[in-house]
């Protein structure tokens, strides 16, 4: 079994030829994380690929991401940035994937002005590019998965991947059950998977998180297991690699050795177009 973490972020430190986002560093994972940092990482942990990230923090680049792809191809591929507000945006969608190591784009709907973007009329140019594009999106939009339903429902040949299974951070214990309740309505959409990714963040509990095996359960029963993918948003991650990787591989008693080869990493890569 090849396994494929859905989502990692690398990052390289701010200067002032190479500013992030202002007010980045408030919300940032720390000053830099090297690509030679994640795979020794995911090399003691036994995860053989990741979808890279890049992170909010930084702004919209991609080039730190796209070198790791770039430097060791057999290992990373990237799910790009791209800025929404920018007139000059529109139309890069269309030759998107030529870049060498890019499958699609990441769009986060959570923090600041763009906290309204799926609803005020910023990101809307963007779906039908993806769609007739063929560019799958991974989509953070906590609070606004029913938002993300509607934009599914319109756009039936765009491929959709919902972050954090919809859960902000600060969703934690109990407050997981209302979110899992909104997120499972989209599965009645096959245009939509969920990234089942940094879970031991929304729990108290210690390794083996017993409160999640059954929330996680709730998920792929309704999306079925080619649709949930496993990852661990290292970075921000509560617990260890190790632990949320064993997690599924040695916890859930109720996946089947099948359900884990595409849980762990083929679900992940068919879907993004990974080949």
């Amino acid at each position: 079994m090849t396994i494929t973490d859905a989502q990692a972020h690398v990052w390289a430190p701010e200067t002032p030829e190479r500013p992030w986002l202002p007010g980045g560093r408030d919300f940032a994972h720390g000053d830099s994380y090297t690509v030679e940092s994640l795979l020794s990482e995911m090399d003691a942990a036994q995860v053989d690929a990741a979808v890279l990230v890049p992170p909010s923090f930084e702004g919209d680049r991609n080039d730190v991401c796209l070198a790791a792809a770039r430097d060791y191809p057999d290992r990373f591929r990237v799910m790009g940035r791209i800025t929404l507000t920018d007139p000059k945006s529109r139309g890069l969608l269309a030759n998107w994937r030529d870049q060498p190591g890019m499958l699609g784009i990441r769009l986060a709907f959570s923090r600041g002005p763009s906290d309204n973007w799926m609803s005020d009329g910023t990101a809307d140019w963007a779906w039908p590019e993806a769609e007739a594009a063929g560019v799958p999106i991974m989509v953070f939009a906590p609070d606004k998965l029913h938002l993300l339903d509607e934009v599914a429902e319109r756009h039936p040949g765009l491929r959709l991947v919902v972050d954090h299974l919809g859960m902000r951070t600060n969703v934690i214990d109990d407050a997981m059950d209302p979110v899992i309740a909104d997120l499972v309505k989209l599965a009645r959409h096959d245009n939509v998977a969920v990234k089942a990714t940094c879970l031991p963040s929304n729990v108290t509990e210690d390794f083996p998180y017993p409160s999640l095996h059954d929330r996680i359960h709730r998920v792929v029963d309704a999306f079925g297991p080619r649709r949930v993918f496993w990852g661990s948003d290292l970075t921000r991650l509560r617990g260890t690699y190790d632990e949320v990787r064993r997690l599924f591989t040695e916890e859930l008693d109720f996946l089947a050795e099948e359900d884990l080869e595409w849980i762990m990493g083929r679900g992940v890569r068919e879907w993004l177009g990974w080949k």
